[in-house]
């Protein structure tokens, strides 16, 4: 997602008035530009970690939320004091000609969204789209998804529900469990003979996975 997305808004990214030399900030960068931030909000940042206003900015990244959405949801101290942050990172990342790395991904929808020309140029370009480790796809990859798969909504998703680990970097299993919802001339295959274990280790894995609240049905053999 990362690598294409930022292709696009290096040769594109100008139809949303982005400067096609834009500096891509690393974390040691991003945790730089935070410090910057919270001084300049008279926080402790012994108290209040760089890194950690980070996690949540990009958690609201991953969501498509906005710094003002941010600002209009917050209802206590902390959650203000984030937003607000939210708020000044990115006028300060506008303001140095940069992105971080889940800004390459929510331009890039910002720019296939207002950009409707450029939007059904990809679509008509991109007959065929791919994805792997679908379980791990969250909230904005999946609305690249959504935004490039018509008309032809020819997608290839493979992932494992059972595999689905990274709720906390923003992954969302029910973006996998409601493929054939979003897609409903989709075919399921099931992938259940398995390679790297015997069946010992398989009918313990079985047992253990049957237990997952939100899956579907598979049996490895």
């Amino acid at each position: 997602f990362h690598s294409v997305c930022a292709r696009w808004l290096r040769r594109y990214g100008h139809s949303i008035g982005l400067d096609s030399s834009f500096t891509i900030y690393d974390s040691s960068e991003q945790a730089i530009l935070m410090k910057e931030v919270l001084l300049d909000m008279n926080l402790d940042t012994t108290r209040f970690k760089p890194r950690g206003f980070l996690s949540v900015i990009s958690g609201w990244k991953n969501k498509l939320i906005s710094p003002r959405q941010a600002m209009d949801n917050a209802r206590y101290s902390i959650e203000k004091d984030q937003a607000k942050a939210y708020m000044r990172y990115q006028e300060k990342l506008v303001a140095n000609r940069a992105l971080d790395f889940d800004d390459i991904l929510g331009k890039a929808v910002e720019m296939l969204t207002e950009d409707s020309e450029l939007r059904e140029r990809f679509q008509s370009r991109l007959k065929y789209l791919s994805v792997d480790e679908y379980q791990d796809v969250n909230p904005v990859q999946y609305e690249l998804i959504r935004l490039l798969a018509p008309p032809h909504n020819n997608v290839c998703a493979v992932g494992d529900d059972d595999q689905s680990i990274y709720a906390f970097r923003g992954a969302d299993i029910s973006i996998l469990l409601r493929f054939e919802e979003d897609f409903p001339d989709a075919r399921l295959i099931r992938l259940e003979q398995n390679y790297r274990s015997t069946e010992y280790i398989l009918e313990a894995a079985n047992k253990v996975v049957a237990h997952n609240q939100g899956r579907k049905r598979k049996t490895l053999w």
